[in-house]
């Protein structure tokens, strides 16, 4: 889920009439005067969904995005605090900005997210390029700042809110391939797990109106799209109060009105958490052919007594009977998770566990990382660091070795199976190849086919595999 690695948010695709979904960057560049903005997101798929919201409220402004930092006229970078390698990721790129402020100084430089609403004014102090500095909670501010920047002011708004959704603003998708997008169906996060700053960086738990949710996924349906992630820090938490009847809307009841909007629509969904994943939402996803059967189920430790310094709200034994009643109630589902190595007194023995829940729960893949104290977390405050770098490394490159394994023998498994794929575009290596993903969100390569394009739902057989990718090719179904 998370990326250390900055990306162009806007940056455009090549452009292929017959697709609906595609939006073209001249329809927002048509007057000549615009002033235009460049942006780059880090971090999870909730910074990238942010950051088309920004995108929108800015257009109603006046700017038009532009992929080519050199004639903009305003740079954001929307940041991700999760791991020390991601804040200085963020500084390295504010140096790369710096160097063209130096030929043109009224260049306005904003940072954005999670990054922003940590540090806050500390943020303009450290950083003398930085003129806007705005929270995940703050950014229909965004204009006001702006305008404040233009006369010499540098702006911060780093106010969370109990209420801000940002459900009535549509989002604007230019990094879209008109196949697949994000809907943001809440923000923030009660779960305060100890290691963890996103709980300070973007607030409470608050869910969207799920009519709004429903409104913008018939949109992207309509606009050609086939395929949606519904997003949030822990999207089984999801509930959302009716204020005049008192009806509670879960999530599994949510998962459903998404799938009911059409049968072609596929919906996928991350992240889940372990002590909120309940059978009612695995019975739905059974229940339903276009939800996919793939669910992202951090587990972080595969030691009891880790979790509970980690504050998960679960023990080994209950993640053990999740993963157990979501291959019984789904019995072709896929499961990944994170794994952090070299927590705060963590042993030998228990990192042997994290290596021995891989192998028990079949992951398909896992994020993994070591620990990285983050300044203002419980386990920052309570724990000391007290495990060698050079051990987390260590025990990290096991984790990674012992997963690559068991994927590969995952992949291994579906050789000679037949997957619905949905087609997503060429593949990296080859414009003689398709990609696609399998519901159970595994990337395939398979050779086109005359008639079949970017969009369609495709059926492939599995002929080979690496590692970390099927091969196939279409037939006849």
């Amino acid at each position: 889920m998370y990326n250390d690695n900055p990306t162009i948010a806007f940056e455009p695709k090549k452009i292929d009439e017959s697709k609906q979904g595609d939006v073209y960057f001249d329809e927002f560049n048509k007057d000549p005067n615009a002033k235009h903005f460049y942006i780059e997101s880090y971090g999870c798929q909730m910074n990238f969904s942010d950051s088309e919201i920004v995108a929108s409220i800015l257009s109603k402004a006046g700017y038009a995005p532009t992929r080519n930092m050199e004639e903009s006229d305003l740079i954001l970078i929307n940041t991700c605090s999760i791991r020390e390698k991601a804040e200085a990721n963020v500084r390295q790129r504010l140096h790369i900005f710096n160097k063209l402020k130096k030929t043109k100084p009224a260049v306005l430089v904003g940072v954005l997210g999670c990054m922003a609403e940590r540090l806050k004014t500390k943020f303009l102090e450290e950083e003398k390029i930085v003129d806007i500095v705005v929270g995940p909670d703050a950014y229909r501010d965004l204009p006001n700042l702006i305008a404040g920047a233009e006369e010499g002011d540098r702006g911060i708004n780093v106010l969370l809110s109990r209420e801000e959704t940002y459900a009535d603003i549509s989002p604007l998708r230019l990094a879209s391939n008109g196949i697949s997008g994000f809907i943001s169906i809440m923000r923030g996060c009660d779960n305060m797990c100890s290691f963890c700053v996103v709980p300070f960086t973007r607030g409470r738990e608050r869910s969207r109106n799920p009519f709004t949710i429903v409104a913008e996924a018939t949109d992207l349906v309509n606009r050609g799209f086939k395929e949606v992630t519904l997003l949030g820090q822990n999207v089984d938490s999801f509930k959302w109060e009716n204020p005049e009847t008192k009806e509670i809307v879960n999530f599994a009841q949510l998962l459903e009105m998404v799938a009911l909007i059409h049968p072609d629509l596929r919906v996928r969904f991350s992240t889940s958490h372990p002590k909120d994943i309940t059978d009612e939402v695995l019975h739905t996803i059974a229940k339903h052919e276009n939800l996919c059967n793939y669910i992202h189920l951090p587990v972080q430790s595969g030691n009891s007594r880790v979790l509970k310094l980690m504050n998960r709200t679960y023990d080994r034994k209950w993640y053990e009977e999740r993963v157990e009643a979501i291959y019984r109630i789904i019995p072709d589902c896929a499961i990944s998770s994170d794994f952090i190595t070299g927590f705060c007194t963590e042993t030998e023995e228990e990192h042997q566990d994290s290596l021995s829940i891989i192998r028990q729960s079949k992951y398909t893949m896992s994020y993994m990382f070591f620990y990285s104290e983050r300044p203002g977390t419980l386990a920052a405050r309570k724990y000391e660091d007290d495990i060698p770098l050079a051990v987390k490394k260590r025990r990290l490159a096991e984790v990674v070795q012992v997963q690559s394994e068991v994927s590969h023998q995952h992949n291994l498994n579906d050789v000679g199976k037949t997957f619905k794929i949905l087609v997503e575009g060429d593949s990296k290596k080859s414009d003689q190849d398709f990609k696609g993903r399998t519901g159970t969100n595994k990337m395939t390569i398979f050779k086109k086919k005359p008639g079949v394009k970017p969009g369609d739902y495709v059926f492939v057989k599995v002929t080979g595999t690496t590692s970390a990718t099927l091969l196939g090719e279409i037939i006849e179904q």
